[in-house]
């Protein structure tokens, strides 16, 4: 049980490296493909692009990406109908909706439909688009931290049962109003007998 509860403790604490933050950007246009290119080339991520739905649902079998960028407007299936999709498929990846035709109604039907993290209006301005990219890799990432954590508190709970049930009443502890540990004579008694 010791060795056990070592490696949940050792697990928490072992840094994590981060893997690089991958981007597949779904459009249409090649010249959109290519500014996103350009505007994105200097930060860091590791970008794929799509010419259209299709290809953009193929890559995602493919390879492991992190956040999907699709336009709105494209032939055999709407940018809202795609990042359906790909939350149906793959609902850990972050979705943004790019479109030059933002109106209210589909900003609504982009979130309500594909929950999308966030709308961008084309022509989109380099430094919105940087700020939102970053937001939105920090919400993915407290979001796989809280999963891990999460993780970690149920393997933490299998352990403290398992623990209950070797060795029943190891786990309740008196406390005092002020909450403080409190300890009855013979548990003192028994605990000073064990250290001398």
């Amino acid at each position: 049980m010791i060795e056990a509860a070592n490696q949940i403790e050792a697990s928490a604490v072992q840094p994590v490296e981060q893997p690089k933050r991958t981007i597949l950007i779904v459009d249409d246009e090649e010249l959109v493909r290519n500014a996103l290119r350009r505007a994105l080339r200097k930060e860091g991520y590791a970008l794929h692009f799509a010419d259209g739905p299709e290809a953009g649902l193929e890559m995602l079998r493919r390879i492991p990406v992190d956040l999907v960028m699709s336009d709105h407007m494209m032939p055999g299936m709407s940018g809202i109908e795609f990042l359906g999709v790909v939350h149906d498929r793959h609902p850990d990846i972050l979705r943004l909706l790019l479109t030059g035709h933002a109106d209210l109604d589909t900003a609504i039907k982009a979130i309500n439909h594909g929950e999308i993290y966030r709308f961008l209006s084309k022509p989109w301005d380099d430094v919105e688009l940087k700020v939102t990219l970053h937001l939105a890799f920090e919400r993915l990432e407290l979001e796989r931290q809280n999963r891990q954590l999460l993780a970690q508190l149920r393997r933490q709970e299998i352990f403290m049962g398992a623990l209950e049930r070797e060795h029943p009443g190891i786990l309740q502890v008196a406390r005092d109003a002020s909450g403080a540990i409190t300890l009855s004579e013979e548990e003192l008694e028994s605990l000073a007998a064990k250290v001398s």
